[in-house]
């Protein structure tokens, strides 16, 4: 009788495989999340108000933080390195910034005029980004985005408005798979991330008609990309020779040194636009930059553009801001959870590379993007032949051992992550790429 012996299955039947395994398992340990999901989907299109959050089989429910760990409607507790998309830089229980909220409840809500916190946030807004000589609040970095192209196009009486393949400044300005359909109606020319004769091109031959241009100097939605410094500079100078304004969209690098990209850089933009954790963790978003630009919005000059929003100096979100701002937030912690967070991407690279893995770490600081592919990734387009079940693979086996990233493979580190967190979570890591070498190697 003849022995037959088989032999592996395909690569992609093993990680389809180990998936649905694992999905099972995942199943099992979050009936309560289940079952917000069940009811949720009877009062928001599929359960859902916030897509980034969606996951299959089924989104996890947290129901509480506490300093850097998240707890979900199951019980099960996890070290928090998703950190709100990076908005939640300060961790979940930071007492200065408590205190700040507790004191402007006592003073009470919606106070129906200005306050005394907005005067000192924006100070310390203007004193911290070289590029913004005037800043204007606003609830949402999206807000800020359509805010600051809407300014640029007023100011140059240009139309047109470059944004990057790959990039995302908003829920209404997002531009990864050629965009989506429901974007805000501006005449766009897109252009390839990182690619400086491409884009050098493009704005020679629209440069006429380019308002402005914007652009993440670290593409974050499409994996933490960074733009090359040739790169941006170049984007500084063709738009300082052709009267284009450079905006850049710091809503989340602003946290990568004290004075953001522009900062670390000298790379100045003519306008800078922010958001997520100047707010203290409250909903904040800001745009700002030269003052000739800027003064277009002074209430007391004739032909004054109008900028209102109920909610721009709300009472919580300035208090917040100001102690986050001015209290905790300094140029020696940033730059050790930017120091912590280059370890760990550096660490993360070693692993992959000593299990043959196919995934990459990307990134700048205390921002990383885990990617299902092999090799270096500075545009979208290296990212043409990814797996991406391999990410849904890795976030569900880590949620079993403890720790919380984006579905996607992003990561953002908050100011209560030590390394002994950062420590066990690579163990973890290593864990799973041991345990599971055969579905992540190809």
């Amino acid at each position: 009788m003849a022995i037959v012996t088989q032999s592996a299955p395909p690569i992609s039947d093993a990680v389809e495989t180990t998936l649905d395994s694992v999905r099972k398992r995942y199943q099992l340990l979050h009936p309560k999340s289940r079952e917000a999901f069940e009811e949720s989907k009877k009062y928001m299109p599929g359960g859902n108000t916030r897509t980034v959050l969606f996951h299959t089989p089924f989104p996890l429910r947290i129901q509480s933080g506490h300093v850097n760990t998240v707890n979900d409607a199951d019980g099960n507790q996890y070290v928090n390195l998703l950190g709100e998309y990076t908005a939640g830089l300060f961790g979940h229980s930071n007492p200065v910034i408590r205190k700040a909220i507790d004191a402007a409840l006592d003073r009470g809500l919606s106070l129906s005029g200005h306050n005394p916190d907005e005067i000192t946030l924006a100070k310390l807004v203007c004193d911290r980004f070289p590029s913004i000589e005037s800043v204007r609040f606003t609830n949402s970095g999206t807000e800020a985005n359509l805010l600051a192209i809407s300014t640029a196009r007023h100011h140059t009486s240009r139309n047109k408005v470059m944004v990057f393949e790959g990039g995302y400044h908003g829920g209404l300005l997002y531009f990864g798979g050629g965009g989506i359909p429901i974007n805000a109606p501006f005449d766009y020319v897109i252009a390839p991330y990182n690619d400086i004769e491409n884009t050098k091109k493009l704005i020679e031959r629209y440069g006429d008609e380019l308002a402005c241009v914007l652009v993440e100097p670290m593409q974050g939605s499409a994996g933490c990309i960074p733009g090359k410094h040739e790169f941006l500079a170049m984007l500084s100078k063709s738009c300082r020779e052709r009267g284009i304004v450079l905006i850049f969209d710091e809503v989340m690098t602003s946290r990568l040194s004290n004075a953001g990209v522009q900062g670390k850089t000298g790379i100045i933009p003519d306008m800078t636009t922010l958001g997520k954790y100047i707010g203290g963790g409250m909903s904040f978003g800001a745009f700002g930059g030269k003052g000739e630009i800027m003064e277009m919005f002074d209430p007391t000059s004739p032909g004054a553009i109008p900028h209102a929003g109920t909610f721009n100096n709300n009472s919580l979100t300035m208090a917040a801001g100001v102690a986050a701002m001015r209290d905790v937030i300094n140029n020696q912690n940033l730059t050790s959870l930017n120091s912590l967070g280059d370890h760990l991407r550096n660490s993360l690279n070693k692993a992959f590379d000593s299990a043959g893995a196919r995934l990459t770490a990307t990134g700048c600081g205390s921002i990383i993007g885990i990617h299902p592919v092999f090799g270096a990734v500075n545009s979208t387009s290296d990212l043409a032949q990814k797996d991406d079940r391999l990410l849904e693979l890795l976030f569900l086996l880590l949620l079993e051992r403890g720790y919380y990233i984006a579905r996607r493979g992003f990561i953002s580190l908050m100011l209560d992550i030590g390394e002994d967190e950062i420590n066990g979570f690579l163990v973890a890591v290593n864990e799973i790429l041991d345990e599971y070498q055969s579905v992540f190697k190809v």
